[in-house]
């Protein structure tokens, strides 16, 4: 069996730090590498960070095309669990579809609180629910725009930079439906604080997709924030402070009685 080596530069990271911990998820078809920026400036601030590799990321999409929700999930769990063994509170924060795990783990896992970026409510290609045959086709794969996930980036040295498998994969794409059903029956059941990030320029998961998930959430302490001139991966496009400083006060927000 051949075996698949990780993209360089795309690997997942532990930064060791203080008691409290972050678990960093990335999006479909993406790598840690979206999340990394993001790690090394809330290790500065002194927390605990694990940039989690979902099963079949980052490595070759047939890897990825035999994966399905429960092995993304568990990549989250696992994640979670190296944390736990290392600090003394947790926080779920994801990108996309890394959104739409943390959110559902949320619902599972005794964490402090749950960070959504840029996170689909819906699957964004509407022709997919039509032909769901198609979807289950295990070669097939579906072309993107570009690397960009729809207009350039406001920052091109970072869109340069971006790293994700070049098509979706078919069959992936279907799961991710799946995925996403189970979303929206899991986000009354989020009861921890969150806070969802969106950004108005993003032209791939649109703004309705934040307002659905905010408004579904069953959590009584729920934040929703706009952010602009950042297409979808704002972790890496646009002025990231203005999506790093809020992060970093939520979770200081939600650990005063450590």
């Amino acid at each position: 069996m051949t075996q698949h080596q990780i993209i360089e530069t795309a690997e997942p990271f532990f930064f060791p730090g203080g008691p409290v911990g972050c678990v960093l998820v990335h999006g479909f078809t993406g790598t840690p590498k979206e999340m990394r920026l993001l790690g090394e400036y809330l290790n500065q601030k002194g927390y605990t960070v694990v940039g989690v590799r979902l099963a079949g990321h980052a490595t070759s999409m047939s890897d990825m095309i035999r994966t399905r929700p429960d092995d993304w999930l568990a990549s989250v769990e696992d994640g979670y669990h190296l944390l736990k063994a290392n600090c003394d509170k947790e926080f779920l924060i994801g990108l996309s579809m890394g959104g739409v795990l943390s959110l559902i783990q949320a619902a599972q896992l005794p964490v402090e609180g749950v960070v959504a970026m840029s996170t689909p409510y819906d699957f964004p290609v509407r022709w997919a629910a039509k032909v769901p045959w198609v979807m289950r086709v295990m070669s097939a794969v579906m072309p993107t725009q570009d690397k960009s996930n729809g207009s350039p980036w406001f920052k091109p040295e970072m869109h340069e930079q971006h790293i994700s498998y070049p098509k979706h994969p078919v069959r992936s794409a279907y799961e991710l439906s799946r995925l996403l059903g189970q979303l929206r029956i899991t986000l009354p059941e989020v009861q921890v604080p969150a806070l969802i990030i969106h950004s108005k320029d993003d032209d791939y998961v649109v703004s309705e997709h934040a307002k659905k998930i905010f408004a579904s959430l069953g959590s009584p302490d729920k934040e929703l924030l706009w952010v602009d001139h950042a297409r979808h991966v704002i972790t890496r496009d646009g002025d990231i402070t203005r999506v790093f400083d809020p992060i970093h006060e939520f979770i200081q927000n939600h650990i005063n009685h450590i």
